[in-house]
């Protein structure tokens, strides 16, 4: 018997449908090396990774037409992964990150569920270093900047993950801490904008957070 509980669902986008396993209710928790625990993810945020979210959501429908041609994608935050099993099944260069120690898991069995090659997947905090990572054309991660420090932390990881050309998106559902981040990134030469996200009819109330798109071009 599994120590935690799983449930089933599927996102039906207009070309193609994403299932996925997601942890059944937030009150789940299973950390018997005390992975989780060394890395500072407490048992209360344990869960947070495993459901989907109305961010993670808005932005795979973000997902769903962006151009995705030449362009190499990198997921922050991925959690279940919902964004880049949809970029995965579109055929785009998707790489995911996460440092929960049982992302890569739920990723790698949401790919099987949709008969999709594995995503690329690397785990990891905003502070490790890791350059064979590589660089990015578009970097892309929904309500990650929940904490102070992280908006620095994802800033700078970024810069060392992106090329002098790049894209970045983000979706917020309306934490203050995305104006701080917005500041490093425009200190990084990136020109800042914001618009609100389309509503998910299947929320109530409907979801109002925004998108946050950040641009980088350098000679």
């Amino acid at each position: 018997m599994n120590a935690i509980r799983f449930k089933y669902q599927t996102v039906e986008f207009e070309t193609l449908d994403i299932h996925l396993r997601a942890l059944r209710d937030k009150q789940q928790f299973f950390d018997p090396l005390g992975e989780a625990e060394a890395m500072g993810i407490s048992s209360a945020q344990w869960s947070l990774f495993g459901v989907l979210w109305p961010s993670g959501e808005v932005l795979a429908r973000k997902m769903e037409d962006f151009d995705i041609v030449g362009k190499r994608i990198l997921e922050v935050g991925c959690g279940i992964g919902l964004a880049s099993l949809l970029l995965q099944a579109r055929g785009a260069d998707i790489t995911a990150t996460d440092c929960h120690p049982e992302a890569g898991r739920f990723l790698a069995e949401n790919a099987r569920l949709n008969n999709l090659e594995p995503v690329p997947f690397l785990r990891t905090h905003w502070q490790d270093s890791h350059p064979g990572l590589g660089c990015f054309d578009v970097i892309i991660g929904s309500d990650v900047l929940y904490e102070a420090p992280t908006a620095e932390q994802l800033s700078r990881f970024i810069d060392r993950h992106s090329n002098p050309e790049c894209e970045v998106l983000m979706v917020d559902p309306g934490r203050r801490v995305h104006t701080r981040f917005s500041k490093h990134m425009e200190e990084l030469d990136y020109e800042y904008s914001q618009t609100k996200s389309a509503p998910l009819h299947s929320e109530n109330p409907p979801f109002t957070g925004k998108l946050l798109h950040y641009i980088r071009t350098r000679p």
